[in-house]
């Protein structure tokens, strides 16, 4: 594949948006496409991460406006970290971008954590991003 792809692990919240920004800047200025995934276990219904309509409309008006080639995933089942690395895989992407979350160590030992599961299981570089002073 002649394309080289930068994923972006979204949710729509500002831990999602962190992860765009940084994701388009990288695109942006080594000359790449955008992949924009957004996953759940199942759980769709409750599942706040997971983007509505709305949401989804927006963020492909914001990848349209960036002029860079792009493409908007979402799937329902299994754990998201491998939804993100099946597509990094699949386009033998250059970089995965995910936010990341505050999150107690009791937290991570019950949940897991999906940035976590990214910077480990990927094959390309993962840069990983929290939102700006004050957010969150």
């Amino acid at each position: 594949m002649s394309e080289q792809w930068v994923v972006v692990a979204w949710t729509p919240d500002e831990y999602g948006a962190a992860a765009l920004d940084h994701a388009l800047g990288e695109a942006a200025h080594h000359g790449r496409a955008v992949v924009v995934v957004n996953g759940s276990r199942g759980d769709a219904l409750v599942d706040d991460r997971y983007a509505g309509a709305d949401a989804l409309a927006d963020v492909r008006s914001r990848l349209a406006d960036s002029g860079l080639t792009h493409d908007v995933r979402q799937s329902v089942g299994g754990e998201v970290a491998d939804q993100v690395l099946a597509v990094a895989d699949e386009l033998g992407a250059a970089l995965v971008v995910v936010g990341l979350r505050h999150r107690t160590p009791v937290g991570k030992l019950l949940m897991g954590s999906v940035a976590q599961r990214i910077l480990l299981g990927a094959t390309c570089p993962v840069l990983a991003v929290k939102p700006g002073p004050g957010v969150g």
